[in-house]
């Protein structure tokens, strides 16, 4: 019989430092994740709440406004600027939840904070889904061919000054 390799020794320590690392290196993404989904309410976001919406300070005036707006009693945040059904809702919440913790964390955002075309575009679509019939009837001072944009001419609608 031959002597024992040396080398499954060596293996098994690589392995267990390997797997110690690992674990402490998911230990720490699920604690730092975790703090800042509790720091941040996190789970707030996952409702249709529209106190969700001024957790954030740059967003407490639109909250102020909306509660002001015309819109209050028919609407909330998420049926403005999420689309309606179930994917579509959670993955644009889940992409503006990353932009926005990337911009308030990094502290990389207009303030006063402006939306963006994605959002402009499903805040457009989404005034449509209530109010489709009478867009659809209006002639107003549109480019020809351009078709009708709502918020050019009620961007303010729902967060009056």
């Amino acid at each position: 019989m031959g002597m024992p390799h040396r080398t499954s020794g060596a293996l098994a320590r690589w392995q267990f430092a390997l797997l110690l690392g690992s674990s402490a290196a998911g230990g720490i993404a699920a604690g730092v994740g975790g703090f800042t989904f509790v720091y941040a309410h996190g789970a707030s976001y996952l409702t249709d709440d529209p106190r969700a919406c001024a957790n954030c300070h740059v967003m407490q005036n639109h909250y102020d406004g909306w509660r002001k707006s015309s819109h209050h009693a028919a609407a909330v945040c998420n049926d403005c600027h999420v689309p309606h059904g179930f994917w579509g809702k959670y993955f644009t919440k889940a992409l503006n939840g990353y932009h926005h913790s990337k911009a308030f964390t990094l502290g990389g955002f207009h303030e006063p904070i402006q939306i963006k075309e994605r959002s402009r575009a499903v805040v457009e679509a989404e005034c449509r889904h209530c109010h489709g019939e009478l867009a659809a009837v209006i002639d107003g001072p549109h480019g020809e061919g351009e078709p009708v944009a709502c918020l050019r001419c009620h961007d303010s609608v729902g967060h009056p000054e």
